[in-house]
């Protein structure tokens, strides 16, 4: 029998973007070894604010074209808050050329406390594992590049349809179907967050989420406006499942969300169409400590375990996850002040690679 081959881009990024592109594959490589079967054919292509500087853009069209060829796309964070458009935005992002030109509408964000890591809250790992489903093509962000700006007054405008809405919170009913339940009591739940009280926009979003919600009678439904779920993830975050929401409030509870396990270089993401995906850390890409070896590569090592999960290699994401828990919670890596490894970057990569060998065997 021969191996499962997948096609898959690798973007290392900025900042400490290679840093911890280079420890995913570390971790990769002991996967492979120890579980077998499949083979990710990795190949590499440069985006983000360096390659900008040097070009004018930030993604060349070959790169598109193999993104658009591939199983899927891993890549590290992207752009340098000095790199900046004329209008005054990051150069360097290309979220916004992948997540519309892919079409990839789901922005899957786990939360979920680990092991041995300091939080601010009072929880133990299992008491926080919740999922943040943000639309990922439309909603405010939508106008990126697109706002009517005069000396006087810019205006942005959100937009959100009925396409849009329906399938984003089908993909978090079916998320929430597969999975065991919110901690605090189990129930199989969606929650929908949104300013329905002020805007007539989210009104529309929360009443095609209760349409596509009545097919899913075993799932529960609820709804909190953003601010008043802002304190529930601090106050009560055992209770959520999955939660579903338009493109900028996922974007602001999400970090919010992982500032309540540790910080966000704990957090993966992948960005989930029908056709394409595409799986990154939610965080950005640190240029004050690029080169240190002193970055969290374990967003980068969770996105790869979301990214095999995504190509049918459960097993090997399983592995991956176990692995991570098991070298937090043996004492072998230690998250120390400011959410940075201690011994490093590459030691912590190689130490969840032990893991995964230890654990396969």
């Amino acid at each position: 029998m021969g191996l499962r081959t997948h096609q898959v881009v690798l973007i290392k990024g900025d900042g400490i973007g290679p840093e911890l592109v280079d420890a995913a594959v570390a971790v990769l490589e002991a996967v492979e070894r120890s579980a077998g079967g499949f083979h990710l054919e990795l190949d590499l292509h440069e985006a983000g604010a360096e390659l900008y500087r040097r070009s004018g853009y930030n993604l060349g069209s070959q790169s598109l074209q193999a993104i658009r060829q591939a199983d899927a796309t891993m890549k590290g964070p992207v752009g340098l808050p000095d790199v900046r458009l004329p209008d005054g935005t990051e150069a360097g992002v290309i979220g916004g050329v992948l997540r519309t030109g892919l079409d990839t509408y789901a922005n899957v964000r786990p939360i979920r406390l680990l092991p041995g890591v300091p939080t601010p809250l009072k929880a133990e790992p299992g008491e926080i594992d919740y999922v943040i489903v943000r639309e990922n093509t439309e909603g405010l962000y939508l106008s990126r590049g697109k706002g009517i700006v005069t000396d006087s007054a810019v205006a942005d405008t959100m937009m959100i349809t009925r396409k849009g809405t329906e399938r984003v919170a089908r993909y978090a009913f079916e998320l929430a179907s597969g999975r065991s339940g919110a901690p605090a009591d189990g129930t199989r739940r969606v929650t929908c967050v949104d300013k329905s009280n002020v805007l007539a926009s989210f009104a529309f979003f929360r009443r095609v989420f209760d349409e596509v919600g009545e097919g899913y009678p075993g799932i529960e439904r609820e709804y909190l406006y953003a601010d008043a779920a802002a304190q529930a993830l601090v106050v009560r975050p055992q209770h959520f499942d999955v939660l579903v929401m338009e493109n900028f409030l996922g974007d602001i509870l999400s970090d919010l969300g992982g500032g309540t396990i540790g910080g966000i270089g704990l957090c993966p993401s992948g960005n989930i169409g029908d056709d394409h995906a595409y799986f990154e850390p939610i965080h950005g890409s640190a240029p004050d400590i690029a080169g240190q070896d002193r970055a969290n590569p374990i967003s980068q090592v969770l996105t790869l375990a979301m990214m095999l999960d995504h190509l049918g290699e459960r097993a090997a994401a399983r592995l991956v996850g176990d692995a991570v828990s098991g070298a937090l919670e043996s004492g072998r890596l230690v998250i120390g002040d400011g959410g940075q490894p201690v011994g490093g970057t590459r030691a912590a990569g190689e130490t969840i690679a032990s893991v995964v060998a230890e654990l396969a065997h």
